[in-house]
This record gives structure tokens, sequence and C-alpha cells, in this order.
């Protein structure tokens, strides 16, 4: 099979050469250049020289080569599929019968893996999407409280004597328990919150931080920067804390014994002759 082999490639080397001959004299009677034929059949110069020379070396398999002399033959105005088939671009070899695995079928060709890879950049794209939408959606959904019966309430079946009409029943206000203090910081300040007597934060906010705290009697703030520190009093609107630079300290509210006053800011500075 070696020795049919060779015989192949040495009677490819003569018809190309033969033929190349040719096409270079025909080229050079009709005073075409190799770089138009090249613009004419998109093939590069020095494929249209090595076809011209013979070498083989250069070129690539029988197949494409029998492509290029079709091209080659017809940019120079011969009939380009005559002349091409006078190359032998395959030899009667026996037929190896390929594997299951050298089919075109079970390859993967670049525009299969290009074709995998958008499939899977889709499919992870879309599972994150449905992911992100789906916890905002619960994210978003309000807390359901559930009903517990009233101390002392009967739970079973109400004659109509006993029953109590329910428009005529009304919720009492309970007293409001809680104290809710807000910092917004415009520049950046040492900041100390107290929330009924016992101290939640110590630290440096940076500028745009935004923090609340919430206590059941009174909620305390000293800043190292009063004027870098906007603060909320139960939704009331903000007000600076004071001075720039200056060391400032707040109660919310002044007194335990008035947290069910509408929102009031006392706004005091802590000296040395005097205590919170």
């Amino acid at each position: 099979m070696n020795k049919q082999v060779l015989q192949a490639n040495r009677e490819q080397a003569e018809r190309l050469a033969e033929l190349g001959m040719r096409l270079a004299q025909l080229r050079q009677q009709q005073d075409i250049s190799i770089e138009e034929v090249a613009r004419t059949t998109r093939i590069q110069p020095r494929l249209l020289r090595a076809i011209e020379e013979g070498n083989l070396d250069v070129l690539p398999e029988p197949v494409y080569i029998q492509s290029f002399l079709r091209q080659y033959a017809e940019a120079i105005g011969l009939d380009g599929a005559e002349f091409a088939i006078a190359f032998p671009a395959r030899f009667g070899l026996p037929e190896l019968r390929p594997s299951w695995r050298s089919l075109p079928g079970a390859q993967l060709r670049p525009v299969h893996l290009y074709l995998l890879y958008m499939f899977l950049i889709v499919s992870a794209v879309n599972g994150l999407s449905y992911f992100l939408n789906r916890s905002s959606t619960q994210a978003q959904l309000p807390e359901v409280q559930r009903l517990q019966p009233a101390p002392g309430a009967v739970i079973g079946p109400v004659s109509p004597q006993s029953a109590t009409p329910i428009n005529n029943v009304a919720a009492k206000p309970g007293p409001q328990k809680f104290v809710r203090v807000g910092l917004t910081l415009t520049s950046q300040s040492w900041v100390r919150v107290v929330a009924d007597g016992k101290t939640e934060y110590e630290g440096v906010l940076s500028e745009g931080a935004q923090k609340t705290w919430v206590a059941d009697k009174q909620v305390v703030v000293r800043a190292g920067n009063a004027g870098g520190v906007m603060v909320t009093y139960n939704d009331s609107q903000a007000k600076q804390l004071g001075q720039p630079g200056a060391i400032e300290e707040m109660a919310f509210p002044p007194d335990p014994r008035f947290a069910n006053l509408p929102p009031v800011v006392n706004e005091m500075t802590v000296g040395p002759d005097r205590a919170f």
C-alpha cells in the first residue's frame, strides 16, 4: 500500500508540474500578473506560484489543488472543470472503512461547539434571571401575621343572642412604644448610639451611610462631627445634629415620660459640668 501511495504522489507531482507550466505560459501570453489572478480567484499568490512550479509541499490536499486549478484556469479564460479534471485528486486505493468515531456525525465541529456554548450561556442566564425574580418577588410579599384568639375568647358555635355585632367592636389603640431615630451622614463622623441605656453602636460612619435604631423609651446619639449628621425622630423631617466639627449629643425624646408626645428633637451639648 505504501508503494501505491508513493506512486500516486509521484504521478500527482508530474501532472501538477505539467498543468502549472501550461497555466503559467497562458497567463504570460495574456500579460496577466499573479496578483491579478489572486484577486480574481482569492487564492494566495504563493499558492498560485507553487501550482506553476509544481511544488506539492506548499499546497494542501489534492482535492483543494484540483479546485485551485479550476479557478486558476477560469481566471485566464479556460474551461476550469475540463482543465482541472486532468489532475488526479483521487486514486483507486483500497477504501478503509472508518470507525464510528471518525464519521462526520460523531465529530464536534467548531460550529457545533459554538452552538453548544451559546445554549449553555442562554440556559445559565435564564436560570439566574428566574432565581433573582423569584427572590425579589418573595422579598416584596407582605409578612402574614397569624391571627390568635384574644385571652378569654370562646372558640366554637356562638348563639345569635350572645353574638355581638362586628361593627360595634372597635379596637382600642394602645400606647406607642417605639422610639425610632434615623441617621444620615453627609460627612464622616464618629457616632455613639445608646438605646434604652444600652450602647447599640460606637464607631466611625462614612459619608452617605444611613442607620436606624429603635427603642422602647429613649435613644441617645452622640457625634464627633455634628454638622455631618442628619437625624430624624419618629419619621420627622431630618435636622442637622449640630455645627460642623462640634461634639453634640441628643436624646430622643428628652424624657421617657414624654415618649408618646409628637416628635421633638432636643439638641444639647454635653459639657464637663453637665451629665445626661
